[in-house]
């Protein structure tokens, strides 16, 4: 077993010998072995025993804690990378405004290419005229990007690519029980936002894991700017992935009707802000049912370690990154469709 899901809200994790066992109210749920575990996701409120976390500090299992909409928030940090010359090469070349524009339009322009390719794609498959208009408009952004000569015009183009994108992306739907408006999130406001939103959250843990494996620092990036406890390079590295993986996996589901109108709850949105994210937990509008939960998870693992292997093409690309860091003369390459 590569990577452990817990999501059962309230569970407790203990420990009988090599297996864990997932506790609730007294009574266990379900017992799993340990051995081979490699990552442990803990999803909302669930907590650990002492006997747990000695196991998975000793056995360096890679624990994670996101918020029941899927945010991150905390890892279990077993030590630092010991490759101090790669950190200072990414502190020294990401501090100089020449390399970091660099970085930031190959980023940019590996997101708008795989936007492309997609919408391209699809609309040759469906016959949507909308699909190839955006495309061809997306296209002409990329052309725009070599001449930018500032952060805020790079990611001017980024945020008018994604604008377009989006705006035709109900017609990569094919299935009528869902539709889609517009992007919207913290919180999602409907099924197919709040499911972006989930596969988003998973695939910048994915590139966390792939920076940390690789010892570059996740909280210093370029196009994203740095902001206290926001993971920069992840979200900057993940962008190539948003279209090529996580949108695809997201619409096969609801195209092949694997996902149904009920397999969420509703609720009325009666505020748009929030004291902290525990309230915005309980009050978003939609979120997903346990079983579609599970479901999700499932599938999501299953595309991850796949033929495809996207878990080890995130590995790959992360560590040509981190040979650009120290060797700008090798460039790098986006992953593209």
């Amino acid at each position: 077993m590569e990577t452990l899901y817990v999501i059962e809200q309230g569970s407790y994790l203990t420990r009988s010998g090599d297996c864990l066992n997932i506790m609730k109210q007294g009574s266990v749920l379900e017992t799993i072995p340990a051995r081979g575990l490699n990552k442990l996701v803990l999803t909302g409120y669930v907590s650990l025993s002492g006997p747990v976390m000695d196991y998975l500090i000793r056995n360096r299992v890679e624990t994670v804690f996101i918020t029941p909409t899927g945010r991150f928030r905390a890892r279990l940090m077993i030590d630092e990378h010991k490759h101090v010359a790669l950190r200072k090469a990414q502190y020294i070349n990401l501090s100089d405004p020449a390399f970091s524009m660099e970085v930031m339009k190959m980023i940019v322009q590996g997101k708008l290419r795989n936007m492309t390719t997609f919408l391209l794609r699809r609309g040759r498959d469906y016959g949507e005229i909308q699909l190839k208009s955006a495309a061809a408009s997306i296209k002409s952004l990329t052309a725009s990007l070599s001449s930018a000569k500032e952060a805020a015009v790079v990611r001017g183009i980024e945020g008018a690519g994604a604008r377009i994108y989006f705006s035709v992306f109900n017609h990569l739907l094919r299935n009528p029980d869902f539709s889609f408006k517009t992007r919207n999130r913290r919180p999602p406001l409907d099924p197919v936002n709040a499911l972006l939103s989930f596969v988003y959250t998973l695939l910048t843990n994915e590139v966390i894991s792939a920076i940390k494996v690789c010892g570059l620092d996740p909280y210093l990036g370029a196009l994203h700017e740095i902001s206290y406890g926001r993971p920069s390079l992840a979200c900057d590295l993940v962008e190539e992935y948003r279209s090529l993986i996580g949108d695809r996996f997201v619409l096969g589901l609801l195209n092949r009707k694997m996902i149904k109108p009920d397999d969420f709850l509703y609720r009325q949105l009666k505020q748009k802000a929030f004291a902290d994210e525990k309230e915005m937990c309980k009050n978003r509008p939609v979120e997903m049912k346990p079983p579609l939960y599970r479901t999700f998870l499932k599938s999501y693992e299953e595309l991850m370690r796949g033929s495809s292997s996207f878990r080890g093409i995130i590995l790959e690309h992360v560590r040509s990154f981190a040979v650009y860091i120290q060797e700008p003369e090798k460039g790098y390459q986006p992953k593209g469709m």
